[in-house]
């Protein structure tokens, strides 16, 4: 039986019980000689795409599928069903895909399961499953399927009217599932499933459950579940498994169990194999439709690319040159032949409305700044061809990929761009990226750890024991670490540690929303992915990014940047003060800015604010945006190592030399230095004649560093240099030097950008200290450390924080005549509702003198007793009549002196003491509790709690802080 498929596996993307890895299950597979496998998961599709081209390419035939919960009743029937002294809320039911028609009728299943069934699980009703069975094949499933159920029960009445009805749903595509795991109710299922299949001749096949590799893995299963519902392993009580027998079973071992008594079940999985025939189709872009203008309908989307590129050119250009003129017409060339007008056009379209909306919109982020195009059509907002910036290295003509053009916005408003986006391209058109937390080398020692009930310390140690590098693995880091493979032999709990560590490192944990990831489809999502909806009631995608741009589909990062909500509140700021400025258009020569720079006063400077590069910034002495852009790509894990060396170049202290004179004018602006990647490829092409398409190719060979591939570059590269008279042993060195920096040299593109915002924000540093800070710290509110830090730098510029007023204060922090006035936002349990009552209250009546005629004004639903004290202890009520320890001592007095007064104004109630018109009322003020002034010590102390460091009194001036 060497023949036998596998058709019941649970991928490593179900998160509660699936302890091993999808190229592992297919690696085992081959090795077993099987020439098909069938991936199922509980009530999604996770994982079926990497499935599916894993199992391609080891030679064997994917099955997609999922076992899907089907519903008692209705899926849209929150309710649980009792049968026979039990309660159902759902069935297992497998569905495989026999065809495309079937795997696109199974992703809508599954979506419905999360978008309208869930019920403690995804849930599907025989409604739905009649209207999308087309192209699939139905199992029984195992014992929580529905027939098994009944048989348990010994309703075989019932049981055998659920599988006559899944026949006359599927006809010759329904199976009757039997498994056996050593589980006493399997036997019973086995008995009742061979008299149905022979009164109702219905085929039977043969399953196994794989929720873990190896039989040896069922301790590391058990470690998993632990993980997943945060048990002890010696807990007696937690959810564990009865059996080991959910591995990957052998054809022998499966002709063991069922050979000799059912030995149909085993060929009817052959079968079932040779009806699904899925052939997914990659490599085509599905963009949605871009609508044209209306005076532009017999345009093609070409054409009108065209024709707003070359409008926007002359709009970008005093001087158009013909150099502009003919890097515009290659690059519009090159789109239209990828056939990706339509990306452009449709990234150009929400970054209009945005910035129509007012909405801040970076000047563009990754490798998309280096096309003309982009910059042309507003799309980015940085001069490709002043920084010699390469487009090639965002949309290579030699190797088709889908363009990935990220953009920055204002982190408060970027959600709605998203919705924008809903609405103009459909709801059921536009959806999230779903991401998957994995357990990597040092997480996963932790959390086996913990399970054990190993002492935190220890744990902690030995995970630290393992390098903290990018791709780091416990394999890997046994190589680099002898005394990591050492303790393995210590004891058995360290064995027991490192062995399950091993086993379950890289495993999906969790599932969460991409920060940024957001698809837009031509048609219905559901066409080409899976959807999800979590606990917390967010709708993604089933598949993830890199699963996406293999189907692809548009993915756009749209992130939320917080410098561009710090810049776009200090320009606000500066327009009510009648400053108004227009960042793109500033010098870039400014003395003022460079000396924030070179002074390392970079706190608050996006990207430049860390220590160290605050050190190699006073070393460097910056005097240009291109030192700025070379540092930003410098200051990184492995080219930092070249940061000492570029500065004594850029000061003479060492001679700057290059191998070959074509180098010069490539890396003269970095001294020698190959620093980005786009100098990689230029050399390719000066020195070896590359196209940049081709030299992009090389470029990405040595970022892989793969041999074979590599050795096949350098044959190309010394080819080429030859043919152009270089000697091949200087040639030789070159491509040697290139694969040394190519490894880690970075996106000039990128760093450029981020280069120029960095600047735009040192700028307002210098020339507008108080706007620019106070909107830093408005920006980082929910932040203490942050908040501590930021107060700090105001000190070192001479900057006084005045203390929260409820006189003067609002929500954010903000710039006066004296300094900057703490934002009553930055109080810790102080909502937006109960500022706003606060401010508008203090608008209409003017300056509160008294807590009583406070509580008298504002909205006592929004500011309600809690907040008062709140305010009270962080010292925003010093303003009033009275000490804080007395205001504290009588909120409640003022609360309902407040509420008395609402209720009589609400009421239309006048009386003798109510001067005023007609809505003023007053009442006779209570007399105040007696209280004892807090000493300095407790006034402080209460202070810290609400603000999260000290502000205010002595010994501290009111500019020192101290976090807590």
């Amino acid at each position: 039986m060497a023949d036998f498929v596998h058709l019941h596996n649970h991928s490593h993307y179900s998160l509660l019980d699936g302890a091993c890895k999808i190229p592992d299950l297919v690696g085992q597979c081959a090795e077993y000689g099987m020439p098909a496998l069938a991936l199922t998961d509980h009530g999604n599709m996770f994982g079926a795409i990497e499935f599916y081209t894993t199992a391609k390419k080891a030679g064997i035939k994917p099955i997609l599928g999922s076992e899907v919960y089907v519903a008692p009743g209705s899926r849209k029937e929150k309710t649980v069903v009792q049968s026979n002294g039990a309660k159902d809320t759902s069935f297992h039911l497998v569905l495989l895909a026999k065809n495309e028609t079937g795997y696109r009728n199974l992703m809508k299943l599954v979506s419905i399961g999360y978008l309208e069934g869930f019920y403690y699980k995804p849930r599907i009703d025989k409604e739905v499953l009649a209207e999308y069975r087309e192209g699939l094949i139905a199992l029984s499933a195992c014992l929580k399927g529905e027939v098994a159920r009944m048989i348990i029960r010994d309703n075989m009445e019932r049981a055998e009217q659920v599988a006559a009805g899944y026949k006359e749903l599927f006809g010759d595509d329904y199976y009757l599932e039997i498994q056996d795991h050593n589980i006493p109710e399997e036997r019973t299922v086995i008995k009742g499933v061979l008299e149905l299949s022979k009164k109702l001749d219905i085929p039977i096949v043969a399953a196994n459950d794989v929720h873990y590799l190896k039989q040896e893995h069922y301790v590391a299963h058990d470690i998993l579940l632990c993980l997943q519902t945060g048990k002890d392993y010696d807990d007696p009580n937690r959810m564990r498994y009865s059996t080991d027998q959910v591995y990957f079973k052998s054809a022998d071992e499966m002709v063991r169990l069922f050979g000799d008594e059912i030995p149909q079940s085993l060929t009817n999985t052959l079968e079932v194999a040779e009806k699904c025939n899925i052939e997914l189709e990659f490599g085509t872009f599905h963009l949605p439709r871009f609508q044209l203008p209306a005076e532009y309908h017999n345009f093609t989307l070409d054409a009108y690319l065209a024709e707003v590129a070359n409008k926007g050119l002359t709009e970008r250009y005093p001087i158009v040159t013909p150099a502009m003129r003919e890097r515009l017409n290659h690059e519009l060339s090159v789109i239209k032949k990828m056939g990706f007008a339509g990306y452009f056009l449709i990234v150009k379209d929400f970054i209009d409305y945005a910035r129509s909306q007012g909405i801040p919109v970076g000047p563009g982020r990754g490798s998309a700044a280096g096309s003309l195009v982009s910059y042309a059509i507003g799309i980015t907002n940085f001069d490709p061809m002043k920084y010699n910036l390469l487009f090639e290295r965002f949309l290579n003509p030699e190797r088709i990929t889908m363009p990935d053009i990220d953009i920055d916005f204002c982190y408060e408003r970027r959600e709605e761009i998203i919705n924008w986006v809903r609405d103009k391209y459909g709801q059921d058109n536009v959806t999230q990226i779903i991401t998957f937390g994995t357990m990597a080398a040092r997480a996963v020692i932790r959390d086996v750890g913990r399970v054990l009930k190993m002492s935190y310390g220890e744990v902690d140690k030995i995970a630290k024991m393992i390098p903290a590098a990018v791709g780091m693995t416990i394999n890997r880091a046994f190589e680099m670490v002898p005394e990591l493979r050492q303790l393995e032999q210590k004891d058995e709990l360290h064995k027991r540690l490192l062995e399950n560590a091993r086993i379950l490192e890289g495993l999906a944990r969790h599932s969460s929303t991409h920060a940024a990831g957001v698809i837009i489809t031509p048609e219905t999502l559901t066409n080409y992915t899976p959807l999800y909806k979590s606990s917390q009631g967010d709708v993604t995608s089933q598949y993830d990014g890199v699963t996406l741009e293999k189907i692809g589909v548009l993915k756009m990062d749209f992130l939320g940047l917080r410098t561009l909500t710090v810049i776009q509140k200090t320009l606000d700021m500066l327009k009510k003060k009648q400053i108004f400025i227009n960042l793109d258009k500033i010098s870039l020569d400014d003395e003022k800015t460079y000396q924030i720079f070179c002074n390392g006063e970079t706190i608050g400077i996006f990207q430049f604010e860390s220590s160290g590069m605050r050190e190699y910034l006073r070393k460097l002495q910056p005097q240009c945006l291109e030192d700025l852009i070379a540092m930003n790509a410098l200051y990184r894990p492995g080219p930092m190592d070249m940061i000492d060396e570029f500065i004594q170049r850029k000061k003479g202290l060492v001679k700057i030399e290059y191998m070959h004179p074509v180098l010069e004018p490539i890396l003269k602006e970095t001294y020698g230095v190959i620093v980005y990647q786009e100098q990689v490829m230029q050399i390719a092409s000066a020195m070896a004649g590359f196209s940049l398409g081709k030299a992009d190719i090389l470029r990405r060979a040595m970022g892989k560093k793969k041999v074979e591939l590599m050795k096949e570059q350098r044959r190309l590269f010394l080819e080429g240099a030859k043919e152009k008279g270089i000697d091949e042993k200087i040639a030789d060195a070159v491509f040697d030097h290139m694969d040394k920096f190519a490894g880690y040299g970075f996106n000039k593109s990128h760093a450029a950008c981020y280069s120029f915002v960095a600047y735009q924000t040192a700028y307002l540093k210098a020339h507008y200290p108080k706007e620019f800070m106070a909107a830093n710290l408005s920006s980082e509110m929910g932040d203490t450390n942050r908040v501590v830090i930021l107060i700090e730098e105001c000190r070192r510029m001479g900057i006084p924080i005045l203390p929260p007023d409820i006189n003067e204060s609002q929500e954010y922090f903000m710039p006066t005549e004296e300094g900057i006035r703490f934002g009553l936002g930055a109080v810790k349990n102080v909502g937006k509702g109960a500022i706003r009552s606060i401010v508008d209250a203090r608008k209409q009546h003017g300056r509160f003198k008294t807590l009583f005629e406070l509580c008298e004004h504002i909205d006592s639903r929004q500011v309600n007793k809690k907040v008062l004290e709140c305010l009270i202890q962080a010292g925003a009520m010093d303003s009033l009549e009275g000490h804080r320890a007395l205001l504290l001592a009588n909120v409640d007095l003022a609360v309902n002196y407040g509420q008395s007064v609402a209720a009589r104004r609400s009421s239309g109630q006048t009386n003798i003491f109510d001067i005023g018109g007609d809505d003023a009322v007053t009442l006779p003020l209570p007399k105040m509790i007696h209280a004892d002034e807090w000493n300095k010590s407790e006034t402080l102390a209460r202070e810290k709690t609400l603000l999260g460091f000290y502000l205010s009194g002595h010994p501290l001036s009111r500019y020192k802080t101290e976090v807590m």
